[in-house]
């Protein structure tokens, strides 16, 4: 018993050790949990070139037209190198069984053995050689400009996917601030209506109106209810909308930058000028002519020759060494040029060359199309820029004259010479111009922000 005795208090001992330092652990954590700060860190403000520059490391099409740009700008490099020499470096070890008989036709006076493969020189070959290729032709050059015009085109390509996605941002940007900005009218509204309720409810208890007040004044109360859970949920989704491009997480919280005054419109003749010069579909359909030719180019290269040059340098022996017997010499060099003519191949060039010329006519209508689709498209976005602009200040008028109207005709109600369905109509008038005035400030916001995008601003 005595052993057992002393592992039990051995055991007690450690025991107690341990829950001594545990204690004394967490007694730390506690106290240098107490000390420290902890760093509060509240919502991203993101401004529109930060949303801008967060979706475009997010959208997947806009980064698959940055990969298809990257390609056939290698693809252009790839094209060029094929117009350059090729050097390799080739080595073969060639074993052929031997017939049983000997010749003469190896390298020094003796006589070897003879390989049952015609085609094979010896029985043992040796081919150590630096072997230099190049071919020129008119194909490889045309080659080289159709990679060319394909790597413009998918450069063009990626911008205007890239203001395509702008386009996008600038809208859910703008489009999140009035769902905002609704939001607080119909907060403002229902609160408006409470008020409106209340006071209807004071006066028929003093009997100076009726309860149809009073019931007008409630469901005027129930439909602004009904209204500020709408605009909480549209504020939601549009919020949900434009994390959903911006964040990894799209219940990252976050608030956007108040935009900033826009600027006045530039002439006309200004933004044409300036929207020609960098125009991003028209570069595509300008590149996509240029490969088109350079196909046709291609096809027709096939009416002439191609030129092959051919050098090699080293050991072909059945030794592998720079000297065989006798002191022959294997080390040593070849060279050839080939010509290759084309006489007849059933017509397959000719009717090449008239496909690629058909491709080529339809690009060239599709460059025109592109050519009027943009003037329109540029007049269009510019008109609407113009009015929307214009319409501002007619908005803010509205919004100041329906404050007013609803401030008398509340007064004209309190002194008992309007009825509460004026008032109603007031309020409502007030909530609708308001709105208006969001979508109103959208709307130009948005339609500065294409043409900027339009001239390359953006």
């Amino acid at each position: 018993m005595r052993p057992i005795r002393i592992r039990i208090r051995q055991s007690a001992r450690v025991y107690a050790t341990s829950l001594s330092l545990i204690f004394a652990a967490v007694c730390v954590n506690l106290a240098s949990s107490q000390t420290a700060t902890p760093a509060v860190q509240g919502p991203a403000i993101i401004t529109l070139q930060e949303a801008i520059h967060r979706a475009q490391a997010n959208e997947p099409v806009f980064a698959a037209a940055v990969a298809q740009s990257k390609s056939s700008a290698l693809d252009r490099s790839i094209a060029k190198s094929a117009l350059l020499p090729s050097v390799i470096y080739h080595n073969q070890v060639l074993y052929t069984q031997p017939n049983g008989l000997l010749n003469q036709a190896g390298q020094g006076a003796g006589a070897q053995p003879s390989p049952r493969f015609i085609a094979n020189n010896a029985v043992r070959e040796y081919a150590s050689q630096g072997v230099v290729n190049e071919t020129i032709g008119l194909k490889s050059l045309a080659a080289v400009r159709q990679a060319d015009a394909t790597a413009a085109q998918n450069a063009a390509e990626l911008e205007v996917a890239r203001r395509g996605l702008v386009t996008a941002v600038v809208s859910l940007y703008y489009g999140t601030f009035a769902s905002d900005a609704k939001l607080t009218v119909a907060q403002r509204s229902a609160n408006e209506a409470a008020s409106f309720t209340d006071l209807t409810q004071k006066r028929e208890q003093a009997r100076e109106v009726a309860h149809a007040d009073v019931v007008k004044a409630q469901l005027q109360q129930q439909q602004r209810q009904r209204d500020l859970s709408d605009a909480s949920v549209a504020a939601e989704k549009m919020h949900l909308e434009l994390a959903t491009l911006l964040f990894p997480n799209p219940l990252t919280p976050y608030t956007l930058q108040a935009p900033e005054s826009v600027a006045p419109l530039a002439s006309l003749a200004d933004v044409e000028t300036a929207a020609a010069r960098s125009n991003p579909e028209l570069k595509s359909a300008l590149a996509a002519l240029q490969a088109s030719n350079a196909d046709v180019l291609a096809a027709r290269a096939a009416y002439l020759p191609d030129l092959g040059l051919n050098f090699t340098y080293g050991i072909d022996a059945p030794q592998f060494a720079a000297k065989g017997p006798d002191g022959v010499h294997n080390l040593g060099y070849s060279a050839s040029v080939t010509l290759d003519i084309p006489v007849w191949d059933w017509l397959a060039t000719d009717h090449r060359v008239r496909q690629s010329e058909i491709r080529r006519d339809a690009v060239r209508v599709a460059l025109t199309a592109t050519q009027r689709q943009f003037i329109a498209h540029l007049q269009e976005t510019y008109s609407e820029a113009k009015a929307a602009q214009d319409q501002l200040k007619s908005l803010d008028d509205s919004v100041q004259t329906a404050e007013e109207s609803l401030r008398l005709t509340k007064l004209r109600y309190a002194n008992g010479e309007a009825t509460a369905l004026e008032v109603v109509d007031a309020e409502t008038s007030l909530m609708q111009v308001e709105d208006a005035r969001a979508d109103g400030m959208v709307r130009n916001q948005t339609a500065i922000a294409n043409l900027k995008t339009l001239t390359g601003e953006l």
